[in-house]
């Protein structure tokens, strides 16, 4: 049997949640050790938020300038891909090198392990001949991958997943997309405006399902206008790939050709390449439930994509900063003689030194290690207009038997709006709980729905009072000013 080494903390999986915990209790003078078999950092610098907003962006400047003519003038655009690439590989990815990544981890204080972790009993990893046994406890992070339909024929096909999408330095001159949801969309339009002709294929009745009916018809028209072909209702059977084109072939005998095919239909956890058996958790689920602390079960905590809670950056940070004062009150808590009083001092959900353990601070106090709350999830699909979303949607606010108020407004009925002339297409909606007069959700959907989405999501999470809501003051002539005429508009 191999000797295990001894750490204070191991953490299996370095996406950004992954590393935030890792580095964040390093520098708190544990001692960690980071596996990752891939690239530290995950899928947000490489393959998600960070290039893909860089694509986007450009995909938008082309927008802008094909709408001064009529505006202001007018201009002649030619697209081109090649800077697009050079910013992705230099200035984002490295060329995929995450070498940066793990120097930063090391000059932390953590140790990096590169290999796959894989849960060996209470308390331990195996990584390879390797194995590792931890005293305060384990922390998964290894998010997820491309979940792909079991439709025919398509196992063994060059198809894309958002990897290829984005690492893609020659564009193509047509492009397939199965999957209408937040990536297939922004990845549609960015290609769109440079000049591919970009076909979507969605098994739902909209594209973008999880968000509002009328998220749905702004991002679906916005996308038409730039010329994507939109199919809703349409499900694959089966694909093949003559070597230079693929064929998609679906129910009702639709068919669909292109060079390229994006296969975007969601991610899945896989679970059961983690060893949960050998500490009494089942594998054989989607995601991997964990409670209001990210415990999965004791000693084991996870943190991200992994947890089904939503694939966000946003989301992997805010469970790290919980796990973070998790793993330290119990580590304090542990120590020889240590005082149950002492606190750890978390300032802004991260470690400040070694000192930091045990001594005074606001968060990390014995019983007030801050729970997850996600009634107030901000999300944002990055199409232009931009459809920002927090906390339910009209259909899951009924569902519940909440008393449902709506209010809407549109962008374009708005000074700002008026002003703004084209590309204003947008809404604010407001979902409110009648009897607690307060916002249960919202969204802001325009050229600056993420954005103006901030003061909803405060709205939300603190409850405000919609009479308060009411009575504030909005500044003119801004967008943010319709959500005062939706609040008006709660019926």
């Amino acid at each position: 049997m191999v000797e295990s080494e001894q750490v204070d903390v191991i953490v299996v999986g370095l996406g950004v949640g992954g590393e935030e915990v890792a580095g964040r209790l390093a520098e708190a003078g544990l001692s960690v050790v980071g596996i990752e078999r891939d690239l530290v950092g995950g899928e947000c610098p490489y393959w998600g938020c960070i290039p893909s907003k860089m694509m986007i962006r450009a995909a938008n400047a082309l927008a802008e300038a094909r709408r001064i003519d009529g505006l202001a003038g007018s201009a002649e655009v030619r697209p081109d891909w090649a800077p697009v690439a050079k910013r992705i590989r230099e200035e984002a990815t490295d060329t995929w090198n995450d070498r940066a990544a793990v120097e930063r981890f090391v000059g932390r204080g953590g140790r990096f392990v590169r290999g796959s972790g894989r849960l060996d009993g209470p308390g331990r990893v195996r990584v390879g001949d390797q194995v590792f046994e931890s005293r305060y406890g384990v922390v998964l992070g290894t998010g997820t991958r491309p979940s792909v339909p079991p439709v025919e024929g398509l196992a063994g096909t060059p198809y894309w997943t958002n990897h290829q999408a984005i690492e893609v330095e020659e564009l193509p001159e047509s492009l397939l997309v199965l999957g209408g949801g937040a990536i297939g969309l922004e990845l549609s339009q960015v290609f769109a405006r440079f000049g591919v002709r970009v076909t979507i294929v969605e098994a739902l009745d909209r594209v973008l399902a999880v968000e509002e009916p009328e998220s749905s018809e702004v991002a679906a028209s916005a996308l038409r206008a730039d010329g994507v072909e939109i199919h809703t209702g349409v499900r694959a059977e089966r694909v093949d790939h003559d070597g230079e084109r693929f064929t998609l072939r679906a129910q009702g005998g639709a068919e669909f050709t292109a060079e390229r095919l994006l296969v975007v239909t969601g991610r899945r956890a896989h679970l059961d390449e983690l060893g949960l058996d050998s500490v009494g958790v089942d594998a054989d689920q989607r995601y991997l439930p964990v409670d209001d602390r990210m415990r999965v079960t004791d000693g084991i905590w996870a943190v991200g994509d992994l947890t089904g809670e939503g694939a966000f950056t946003h989301i992997a940070m805010y469970q790290a900063a919980i796990v973070i004062a998790d793993v330290l009150d119990r580590a304090r808590h542990s120590r020889p003689g240590a005082d149950p009083s002492g606190t750890a001092s978390v300032v802004g959900g991260a470690m400040g030194s070694a000192s930091a353990l045990g001594a005074s601070g606001s968060s990390g106090t014995a019983g007030t290690v801050p729970r997850a709350d996600y009634r107030a999830l901000p999300r944002v699909t990055f199409t232009d207009p931009e459809v920002g979303a927090v906390g339910l949607t009209e259909e899951q606010a009924r569902s519940r038997g909440i008393n449902v108020q709506v209010g809407f407004s549109k962008l374009s009925d708005s000074t700002r709006g008026w002003i703004h002339r084209v590309g204003d297409e947008g809404f604010i909606k407001l979902i409110a709980d009648a009897d607690q007069g307060v916002l249960i959700g919202a969204t802001s959907a325009g050229p600056a729905g993420g954005e103006v989405l901030s003061g909803l999501v405060v709205a939300v999470h603190a409850a405000v009072p919609l009479s308060q809501l009411r009575h504030m003051i909005y500044a003119y002539p801004t967008f943010h000013r319709a959500i005062e005429a939706a609040l008006h508009e709660l019926r």
